[in-house]
């Protein structure tokens, strides 16, 4: 990708508008590429190219398989950054809270990070789970309604990297453990559009999402609705909720897609 060809300022970093170049070109259509490739993208010389390959490697961002390069989870905090800047909680507030109002319930939406979920916005008219959560809580993706549907939004390569990375264990004896069990299941949520578990993240947890998109219609974070099972059974939410959940779904993308320049796309 070339730069400007106005002349830098003495002030700018040329390693630093070289290194993001290198990030660019490997965010553009393809999960991986050979140095030679990322040079001709970001159009460095092989040389500088790989030193900036090796720097971000050591800083975490980047990965090498064989003679490819690809980015890591850890990419994401730099959009994280601009994402906090822009208050995506303000943003989504509203929604949730008026979910979490007609349902009694809690409401969040969350993305995917490595290996786990992360709750970027969340509302709740009580207090009833044993496993509480909050703006920044994490949990292990293969266990949570959230994590199959922004699972299911992966590529397949990216989805089988997924499965090499995370640490499967069951949680309750409900858990889902085996992966092609779990393929199975984020196949499924691809297919009908939204994911529901019960007693599998922790017992009397009971909860259904549905993705949220970008303009191009990919999943860019996931909206749930969760509950305890004393209070209703998983058909019944996916039954009740599912609908309300893809109204608010699409009010939210609207609402995200008018923000310049917000991306959440490396996930993908």
């Amino acid at each position: 990708m070339k730069r400007n060809n106005a002349e830098p300022r003495r002030e700018a970093m040329g390693g630093l508008a070289k290194g993001l170049d290198v990030i660019r070109a490997l965010s553009q259509g393809a999960p991986s590429l050979t140095l030679s490739e990322i040079a001709s993208r970001s159009n460095l010389s092989a040389a500088t190219a790989r030193r900036c390959l090796l720097t971000l490697a050591e800083l975490g961002y980047v990965m090498q398989s064989g003679r490819n390069f690809l980015l890591r989870p850890k990419v994401l905090e730099l959009g994280a950054a601009y994402l906090e800047s822009m208050n995506v909680e303000t943003l989504t507030k509203t929604y949730l809270e008026d979910l979490a109002s007609q349902t009694g319930d809690s409401a969040a939406l969350t993305v995917l990070d490595g290996t786990e979920v992360v709750y970027i916005a969340r509302a709740s008219a009580r207090t009833l789970l044993r496993l509480e959560a909050h703006v920044g809580s994490r949990f292990p993706a293969y266990a949570t309604s959230t994590g199959r549907v922004l699972l299911a939004g992966l590529s397949s390569e990216r989805l089988q990297q997924y499965w090499q990375a995370a640490n499967i264990v069951p949680l309750t004896d409900q858990t889902v453990t085996d992966t092609i069990k779990l393929s199975k299941l984020v196949d499924e949520c691809r297919r009908v559009g939204y994911s529901a578990v019960e007693d599998e993240l922790a017992y009397g947890v009971v909860a259904v999402a549905v993705p949220v998109f970008d303009q191009a219609r990919r999943i860019v974070a996931a909206l749930n609705s969760s509950s305890h099972s004393k209070r209703t059974t998983k058909s019944k939410l996916i039954r009740e909720r599912v609908p309300k959940l893809r109204a608010i779904s699409a009010q939210i993308s609207q609402e995200l897609s008018r923000v310049p320049g917000l991306s959440l796309s490396a996930q993908n």
